[in-house]
């Protein structure tokens, strides 16, 4: 098991905002995290990376205890966040986005380098010498993805994968995401469109007030039409 989480609590300041979190994401597997708008989704990805702390409960990354770790030692030790609001750094070029955190060490047979990432979004290549904030929505989403990759992660955390952006761009977005995990990247994925989802994802779970209510495979999913409407409906 390459991810474990079991009973994860946290929250910001003096509220609290999950309440006992279990989850596991299996090598190569992709799994999804739904539910509405303020439910826990963000924070339980920004949990997972280190970026808000847990109050109670334990994180395990190939078996290790990565409960008290800072952020960048996760990431070290294979986690990595393309956060929603994408986030890239507006006043580096593209080509400085991508190279900043980039880690040569790999766990798969080819590493993820700058050439890896133009080729995987070879829209990116015209814009290497563009500023962050100087590329389109679209443009960012690719480069988050791809500074993301450039740390050579095991699993890859996406909050809000096609937020925003429009359909052509989604549809590039999703058919990339079906090509890492051919390649045998384990993604743990948050997004609204379920019709999407359903092709790539091998397991679903809808988080409610802090915890995990409902959780199914692509069978279940497909029949489970009222959970759906009850956990993602207005």
């Amino acid at each position: 098991m390459l991810l474990e989480v079991r009973g994860v609590k946290a929250g910001y300041g003096s509220s609290e905002v999950l309440f006992g979190i279990d989850l596991n994401v299996a090598a190569g597997e992709c799994i999804s995290l739904l539910g509405r708008n303020g439910m826990g989704k963000t924070t339980t990805l920004s949990t997972l990376m280190g970026l808000v702390e847990p109050r109670a409960g334990s994180i395990r990354i190939m078996g290790k205890d990565v409960l008290a770790w800072p952020s960048h030692r996760i990431a070290r030790h294979g986690l990595a966040l393309v956060p929603e609001g994408r986030q890239i750094f507006p006043n580096l070029t593209a080509r400085e986005n991508l190279i900043a955190t980039a880690v040569a060490e790999s766990p798969f047979a080819e590493p993820w380098t700058l050439d890896r990432v133009l080729a995987l979004f070879p829209s990116l290549e015209s814009r290497l010498d563009s500023m962050g904030n100087l590329l389109s929505g679209g443009e960012q989403q690719m480069l988050a993805i791809g500074r993301a990759l450039m740390t050579n992660p095991r699993l890859l955390l996406l909050d809000d994968a096609t937020e925003g952006l429009a359909p052509r761009v989604r549809d590039e977005i999703w058919r990339v995401l079906a090509d890492l995990k051919r390649a045998g990247l384990a993604i743990l994925i948050v997004d609204k469109t379920v019709d999407d989802l359903l092709p790539l994802v091998d397991r679903h779970h809808f988080i409610e007030k802090g915890k995990i209510v409902w959780s199914g495979d692509k069978a279940a999913m497909r029949a489970a039409s009222e959970i759906r409407q009850r956990y993602l409906g207005v």
